[in-house]
């Protein structure tokens, strides 16, 4: 069923073919701080990947919050971007963002780790610059270093991992870590090689979970006998990887090869580490470790069968699949974003759902189920919608809570199948709110049957 009926702004179109400029409302500002501000108007955007279309579509924040009116759509077949777009690139698998050339604008970093180029394993990582009038300042491309098996770019973030004052990239391949001094130049490897022969990363998180001036990173994926594996790891310059832990691995429940995420649940000044698990139990589960001087707390993890989670503990849920934290009520705690994609909805398989989590005093024995099928969310639950793929928490509008954004990449629109789409919800003071509920789907945006939604940044 079509989410809504949302027409494509014929400008999207013209928008891409002159180079991703957009016509903004209020005056822009070169100073914005914030990772995610790539037109620099103080407001923080929000940035989807279609990997299946090789595209990253970003919707532009406001007071309004974000609609298919304010945004444009990148691809390797932009003018300014380079390459060209293929089949297997799987451009959009990965986003991130910073201001990687100093100039106040937001910068979107892409990876695309199904990207060949002769002579080099598979894999590249595109910067893209922000600015005033969009995506106009040109982009460059990072390739997969000769030391690895491939698929670089599985992973990407922006943080000073050094302490020098200048943001560091840092890259994921599927067997190993890379980081870059700035965006451009020469890839620097680990130090110390703790990650396990055979093992493929899907994932990384960045947070101060240990110290509160130094990120620490994590790692996640699979051991080459198919076991979750979730790694912890920091350093300075010349020792990157030499205080790596395994947090878990294997059957353990507290693995990951899913989803994690960081925020400061407590409100203690250190970040705490947030891992999806959706094939533990029966229907997947999240776990919290909290950060602290130098070490993590226990794991504690919830499921839909502990106390004041909304659902209950089925087959096939996919609970934890996604995860976001995020403060959502303003309270100076971060709440927690859980997708089940799997879950069944009103007695249809595979409807999906997002549960929110509200943290009290970094505990979690409450929250709320939101899916197609609650009051003033757009559309209706259906079998395999898989709502939940993806969820980000950020506060898009700028009234200091933030707001969920949730993908189904298996929404059909009409007769097309698996379109995808996108919901956002805004934040309050008591939680999660459906009114003012915005939507839209691939076909907003020209890319119908391509899985639109499938990542958040």
């Amino acid at each position: 069923m079509r989410v809504r009926n949302l027409a494509i702004a014929a400008s999207v179109a013209a928008l891409a073919a002159a180079g991703l400029t957009l016509p903004l409302a209020g005056t822009a500002s070169a100073a914005s701080t914030l990772k995610d501000d790539y037109n620099g108007d103080g407001y923080r955007d929000l940035a989807i990947g279609t990997p299946k279309s090789n595209s990253v579509t970003v919707t532009f924040g406001s007071a309004s919050g974000v609609s298919e009116g304010r945004s444009v759509t990148v691809t390797q077949n932009t003018a300014g971007v380079p390459g060209v777009t293929e089949a297997e690139d799987e451009f959009g698998e990965n986003i991130t963002s910073g201001d990687t050339n100093g100039d106040g604008y937001a910068d979107l970093i892409v990876g695309a780790p199904g990207e060949q180029v002769e002579g080099k394993p598979s894999g590249s990582v595109t910067v893209i610059k922000g600015g005033k009038n969009g995506f106009t300042s040109g982009a460059h491309v990072l390739n997969a270093p000769e030391d690895t098996a491939g698929r670089f770019g599985e992973a990407t973030t922006w943080n000073d991992l050094d302490t020098d004052g200048a943001p560091q990239l840092a890259v994921i391949s599927g067997d190993n870590w890379w980081y870059y001094s700035g965006a451009e130049g020469r890839a620097y490897g680990l130090e110390v090689d703790f990650i396990p022969e055979g093992a493929h990363l899907d994932g990384m998180v960045a947070g101060n979970f240990k110290y509160k001036d130094v990120f620490g990173y994590v790692l996640y994926g699979e051991r080459a006998d198919g076991g979750a594996y979730t790694a912890y790891m920091s350093g300075g310059a010349g020792d990157y990887g030499y205080q790596a832990e395994v947090l878990a691995e294997g059957g353990d429940r507290t693995a990951t090869r899913d989803a994690a995420t960081a925020g400061d649940v407590d409100g203690d000044g250190y970040d705490d580490l947030i891992t999806g698990n959706s094939g533990a139990t029966k229907g997947g589960s999240v776990t919290v470790r909290k950060g602290g001087d130098r070490k993590f707390g226990a794991p504690v993890t919830y499921d839909q069968a502990s106390t004041g989670i909304p659902g209950a503990d089925e087959a096939y849920d996919g609970f934890g699949a996604s995860v976001a934290a995020g403060d959502v009520t303003g309270d100076g705690l971060a709440d927690l974003a859980v997708g089940a994609p799997g879950e069944e909805v009103a007695a249809v398989d595979g409807a999906g759902s997002v549960t929110l989590l509200k943290s009290s005093a970094g505990r979690f024995t409450s929250g709320k189920a939101w899916h197609q099928d609650t009051a003033g969310v757009p559309g209706v639950a259906e079998a395999g919608d898989s709502f939940g793929t993806s969820v980000r928490l950020k506060d898009i509008n700028k009234n200091g809570k933030a707001d969920l954004a949730a993908g189904a990449a298996g929404e059909d629109i009409a007769a097309k199948v698996d379109v995808g789409a996108v919901w956002v919800l805004r934040g309050t003071s008591t939680g999660l709110t459906s009114s003012y509920a915005a939507s839209f789907n691939g076909t907003d945006f020209g890319l119908g049957g391509s899985s639109f939604g499938t990542t958040l940044r």
